[in-house]
């Protein structure tokens, strides 16, 4: 039976719903039991409940308040019921729950002062006794809310492993006895680390998202960005804390250009600079300036500076590449990788010429550990073309469309540069 135009604007609102408090209602659960598998059964459940609710009664006022209480509700009946999503449920601290009225969680949910539960959560998320990919595949589902199908793309893995892994990870961090809060002060130097480059994570995959949807997630970038100024304030002296905050909002500023009106991701050297975002822009220097008074530049901090270049400069053409290339080689120094050789190879073409870039490069794109690394490619095609060896140029761009991670740069890059038969 077709959607009437209520049933489809209530359907909307519970995608856009999911999408703004997924992680909330998922995070203010998981503190209260104590369990991220129960918290994301009762929430799941919440809302399937929505879908039916929202098309016969309309969207409620407060759709993340009464997706909060509808799911603490599910929780509790499970539990009192022996449901399975509670089943491993530390039962004396759910049942200390349990045993008072509700009351307060749904009046602080209802009237929106319930506090937000995302910064405990992410930390959770983030916990050292966690693999790295594990942390970021955790909170790109619970805190951001990314699907399983989302993440395994991202990482290139199939669905079924990625659900394996987040699987084994909820099970962990339930039988370490892991709590979803902010850690103690002594800890929490230990864990920022790890935290910054999550958040980091979250905000590259919306900025470059990945498989055939759209070229930006911007839920992804504001989310990142949110949870970039939730750290800030948590840690105000600590300057690459405020140099990841920096650095995203800069790159944030030039969303609004990257993409035509058609859907192309369109170069910066093409991008219509009036579009980019200025009050974004001044913002990330500002906070970029204060960060670097605090004590040396680390890794954030210099690509920030990088971003602010990039930001201030009026046109592609007379940006300060000798600086940016300078800047790379200090951050190549401090925090080596072969994807920074490849930013820095760009840099010094456009500032000594395609030759000079090409000796940075070429001896990464023989190494060969980022073969299947699309921007590589691209750079190296680049390049290729400032020096003037355009058919060479033609073989890496066609190698940077069969490794692009966005299907509309894909077809860009094919677009511009060959013919995809």
């Amino acid at each position: 039976m077709a959607a009437g135009p209520d049933g489809v604007a209530g359907a909307t609102r519970l995608e856009r719903a999911f999408r703004e408090e997924w992680g909330a209602v998922v995070a203010t659960l998981a503190r209260r039991l104590g369990d991220l598998q129960a918290a994301e059964d009762a929430a799941a459940e919440a809302f399937a409940a929505a879908a039916a609710a929202w098309a016969r009664d309309g969207v409620p006022p407060n759709p993340g308040g009464w997706l909060t209480v509808t799911a603490w509700r599910k929780a509790v009946d499970a539990y009192r019921a022996g449901g399975a999503q509670t089943a491993s449920v530390d039962p004396q601290l759910l049942g200390q729950v349990t045993a008072a009225p509700a009351a307060d969680l749904e009046e602080q949910a209802m009237t929106g002062t319930l506090g937000d539960d995302r910064l405990g959560l992410i930390f959770a998320c983030c916990h050292p006794a966690l693999a790295e990919e594990v942390r970021v595949a955790l909170t790109l589902r619970f805190v951001a809310g990314l699907t399983t199908r989302e993440i395994a793309a991202a990482f290139v893995v199939p669905e079924a492993t990625l659900a394996q892994r987040l699987v084994r990870a909820k099970r962990k961090i339930r039988e370490s006895g892991i709590k979803f809060g902010v850690p103690p002060q002594h800890r929490l130097a230990e864990r920022l680390r790890s935290v910054r480059a999550v958040v980091y994570l979250v905000f590259n995959e919306g900025f470059a998202s990945g498989g055939d949807g759209e070229l930006i997630r911007r839920d992804l970038c504001e989310e990142a960005i949110w949870l970039g100024r939730l750290l800030g304030r948590l840690f105000p002296e600590d300057g690459e804390t405020a140099g990841l905050l920096a650095l995203m909002l800069l790159h944030q500023s030039r969303a609004a250009a990257r993409v035509s009106a058609d859907g192309r991701p369109v170069p910066l050297a093409e991008q219509d600079r009036s579009l980019w975002d200025a009050a974004l822009v001044s913002e990330g220097v500002a906070v970029l300036d204060r960060a670097l008074t605090r004590h040396g530049p680390g890794p954030y901090q210099l690509q920030a500076a990088i971003a602010a270049l990039h930001g201030q400069a009026g046109s592609f053409e007379s940006t300060d590449w000798a600086q940016i290339a300078l800047l790379y080689g200090a951050l190549a120094r401090l925090d080596p990788s072969p994807v920074v050789e490849v930013n820095r190879a760009v840099a010094v073409g456009m500032a000594d010429g395609g030759l000079a870039g090409l000796a940075v490069l070429v001896p990464v794109v023989a190494a060969g550990t980022l073969d299947q690394y699309g921007p590589l490619h691209a750079a190296h095609g680049f390049l290729l073309e400032k020096a003037g060896y355009p058919e060479r140029a033609r073989g890496a761009w066609a190698r940077a469309a069969e490794f692009a991670g966005n299907a509309a740069l894909r077809d860009e890059l094919l677009r511009r540069h060959g013919d995809p038969l």
